[in-house]
């Protein structure tokens, strides 16, 4: 069984490196990935707001991570300290696929974000990925939506 860590702020390019790589539509270019695994490695940092585990390869990298954003949102009963997650990047490299390396990464997360009072876990979950987000107890939830936007005007050509 794969024995997930608990990742550092030294972790931040690989795990930047993997979510480029095996999440995002389109890769991140050299200059985007540095600006990544620099804020990421901030946020890893003790007081920070990411928390992740990574599963180590043993080519040198890593093979997994699974990488959470915690947020405040209003207490309530069922959030009683008032604390959220969403669950940024869980990826694999192809290599270690197969393996229980995303599983294991993405439980140890989930039981570290318990111990910290986290009780509201958000993800956007492929289609691939959905059966390992509900064999964990996530479910789909028809209410969620999303939207991006972008600014109107960009630096410099004021409409």
């Amino acid at each position: 069984m794969p024995q997930p860590r608990l990742a550092t702020p030294a972790d931040a390019a690989e795990i930047a490196r993997l979510r480029s790589e095996n999440i995002l539509s389109e890769r991140l270019d050299e200059a985007w990935l540095t600006t990544s695994a620099e804020q990421l490695a901030l946020r890893l940092r003790d007081g920070g707001d990411a928390r992740a585990y990574v599963v180590d390869s043993p080519a040198g990298g890593l093979a997994t991570c699974a990488l959470g954003l915690v947020h405040a949102v209003l207490p309530a009963p069922k959030y009683p300290k008032g604390l959220a997650v969403r669950v940024h990047a869980v990826a694999t490299d192809p290599a270690h696929r197969r393996r229980g390396y995303a599983e294991a990464a993405l439980s140890a997360l989930l039981d570290h974000l318990e111990h910290e009072g986290v009780t509201l876990y958000e993800l956007y979950a492929s289609e691939g990925s959905a059966p390992l987000y509900e064999k964990l107890g996530f479910a789909a939830d028809p209410a969620l939506m999303r939207m991006t936007r972008f600014p109107s005007s960009v630096e410099g050509n004021a409409s």
